[in-house]
């Protein structure tokens, strides 16, 4: 069985029986007699859809279906290092550090002794370099000014209405595009309304993905078309791309040595945690992935 590591504490909404949970027939609210079903277990150790539900707060996905499995994946692989702790009598074997509580030290414990991963050499990191020159660039930047015409993800009726507003607007910056800072102090929902809209110079990373993604691709000047993005329809005035410069084998080396060893450390956690499903019996995650 292969188990990934849960990654990243995300929010997600919860199955039926939660809903169910705290609804009686008769339209009252408290708990449903009797103990939430069980579908999935680590060596004979329930895991509850009641704890599942609980979990999938963490864990955002587009269908609660695979909130679900991702919830359920990582109370799988919790209760399998806890159970591997608890073999090894680990859990007075080391001091906390920090924030830590006792079972996470022991779970680091584990980790930390179980897989044990090759530092890459410089043959690796210069293969690496050599395999992949688009990746070995520095940053582009752009010098962006913008004006954010708010509407929420699910609103598909405000956000129609904020597309046809931006191209009305982007009609008004084509005769006259020195009124970009006051339709950005009329319209913009962001705070860079107060400077004109200007995001000032951005890289990969100091926005939003799916903003940055098309920004990246336009050419300077008034963008033609809204730029859409999580939070709305965006006006975006490109006033100057520098796209990034090839980097040197001693620039990368560092950068590319981390990478590399988390590639190897994850895949080899991956490893260890089959290793582990098959130890402890897990039963029932597969059916609730195919689900």
């Amino acid at each position: 069985m292969k188990l990934n590591i849960p990654v990243g504490v995300q929010t997600g909404p919860a199955p039926a029986y939660e809903a169910a949970a705290h609804n009686h027939a008769d339209g009252s609210h408290g708990s449903v007699p009797g103990p939430a079903p069980v579908f999935v277990t680590v060596a004979g150790q329930p895991i509850s859809e009641l704890d599942i539900a609980q979990e999938m707060q963490h864990h955002r996905a587009m269908r609660p279906e695979q909130a679900r499995a991702d919830a359920a994946r990582a109370l799988v692989v919790r209760t399998l290092l806890q159970r591997e702790v608890s073999r090894l009598a680990l859990l007075d074997q080391i001091e906390p550090e920090g924030a830590e509580t006792q079972e996470e030290a022991a779970i680091r414990l584990l980790i930390d002794r179980e897989i044990i991963t090759p530092v890459p050499t410089e043959a690796d990191c210069r293969r690496y370099y050599e395999a992949n020159p688009e990746r070995m660039r520095s940053a582009s930047r752009a010098q962006v000014r913008h004006i954010l015409l708010a509407a929420a993800p699910a609103d598909i009726r405000a956000r129609e209405k904020m597309r046809k507003l931006g191209e009305q607007l982007i009609a008004q910056l084509r005769g006259a595009p020195e009124r970009f800072a006051e339709l950005a102090q009329l319209h913009s929902a962001c705070p860079s309304r107060e400077e004109g809209g200007s995001l000032g110079w951005i890289e990969a990373g100091d926005t939003v993905p799916e903003f940055e993604r098309q920004v990246f691709r336009l050419q300077p000047g008034l963008a033609g078309l809204t730029v859409e993005s999580r939070y709305g329809h965006h006006l975006v005035m490109l006033d100057d791309l520098q796209p990034g410069s090839a980097l040197d084998f001693a620039d990368c080396q560092a950068r590319v040595a981390a990478y590399l060893e988390a590639q190897v450390k994850q895949n080899a956690i991956h490893q260890y945690l089959s290793i582990l499903a098959d130890r402890h019996e897990v039963r029932g995650l597969n059916a609730l992935e195919a689900a």
